[in-house]
């Protein structure tokens, strides 16, 4: 299983890095690195998920992803 560390903007609705990781507590570090770089910014989210794949993960978390105006056209379907 891999494992991606998210940094999403809320602000902006876009993720602003992210990164794979095939070690579990190396994902956990760089969360922890991540978190402490954002800690003043409540506008930043930063995540670790796990999945086997980018894209399986960008289908069960396609808000990360996806912009804003995509998941506001994907609702009006």
């Amino acid at each position: 299983m891999n494992h991606y560390l998210l940094i999403y903007g809320r602000r902006e609705g876009r993720l602003l890095a992210q990164e794979e990781f095939r070690d579990g507590r190396a994902a956990l570090r760089g969360r922890f690195a991540a978190e402490a770089r954002y800690a003043d910014d409540p506008d930043v989210e930063v995540v670790v998920l796990g999945s086997r794949s980018l894209e399986g993960l960008k289908k069960t978390h396609a808000r990360y992803f996806a912009s804003v105006q995509d998941i506001a056209a994907s609702a009006l379907r």
